[in-house]
């Protein structure tokens, strides 16, 4: 008892530790009039959360915890920084404002909990892994080693397609092209998949060294791709890019959607 209590203090200081920055982002994000802030923060809300535990669960962690947290730092700090360049001038992202028209009147106090606590709680989540992994004495093991490879291909896939896409957007002369070059040429979401890659590499990782005991810090990685796929992924960027780009169609028609694979025919 005294050690599930334990580890759930921990997990606790993690929540808080997401919840401070998360509060401090929308802070930030009221003075700035703009709810998107929170993209640029979120990866580091988890990172921050590793830390926690990471700082807290000596001398369990180990290299184990020092490898995890080694991944996390890589892929938060990568993410943060291309998407504060991404939208750098830009604004409020266009689904921000549309969240935000559609809370009015006070979207400044509500965002609080609609966008701000829930990915906050949601941060919390996907730390789940490391909780699990660094709560372990196990030395390394070939089980370690597969997730570490999965997670580093994840955060290498992700980011050669962030680096293609914005190579593409740069050129003038593609300006209403579809992207279909690179690692886009396989599958239309190369950054979805290698984030779902790297969440499933750290869960090996948690599993390596928790045993069957982190079978439940799975919820991260279900948790993530359901997101990928099916709820701030794919769906909501396709949800009319058809309609609004006719050319997509043809790349919806022969191109997978997440994980990569060859193209189907040839463009019309």
């Amino acid at each position: 008892m005294g050690e599930n209590t334990s580890l759930m203090t921990v997990a606790l200081a993690g929540l808080g530790t997401t919840a401070v920055l998360a509060f401090a982002t929308w802070l930030a994000s009221l003075a700035r009039r703009d709810a998107s802030l929170i993209d640029r923060v979120w990866s580091l809300c988890i990172l921050a959360a590793a830390a926690m535990y990471f700082l807290l669960l000596p001398p369990q962690a180990g290299p184990r915890g020092l490898c995890m947290l080694l991944i996390a730092t890589v892929w938060a700090l990568r993410l943060s920084a291309f998407i504060s360049w991404r939208n750098w001038g830009h604004g409020e992202d266009r689904r921000y404002r549309q969240i935000r028209e559609r809370n009015q009147p006070n979207f400044g106090f509500k965002s609080l909990y609609l966008v701000f606590g829930l990915q906050a709680v949601l941060a919390w989540i996907v730390s789940a892994p490391f909780l699990a992994g660094m709560s372990s004495a196990r030395e390394l093991n070939m089980l370690d080693a597969a997730g570490i490879g999965l997670a580093l291909f994840g955060v290498a896939f992700e980011s050669i397609g962030d680096a293609q896409m914005a190579r593409f957007k740069a050129d003038a002369a593609n300006r209403g092209k579809v992207m279909d070059r690179g690692l886009w040429r396989y599958t239309r979401h190369p950054n979805y998949f290698g984030e779902a890659s790297v969440w499933w590499g750290v869960w090996l990782m948690a599993m390596a060294g928790a045993g069957w005991g982190g079978a439940w810090a799975a919820v991260s990685p279900v948790l993530m791709t359901v997101l990928l796929l099916k709820v701030s992924g794919v769906s909501l960027l396709e949800k009319d890019i058809a309609e609004r780009r006719p050319a997509y169609r043809d790349y919806i028609a022969r191109t997978n959607a997440f994980v990569p694979g060859p193209q189907r025919g040839k463009p019309r």
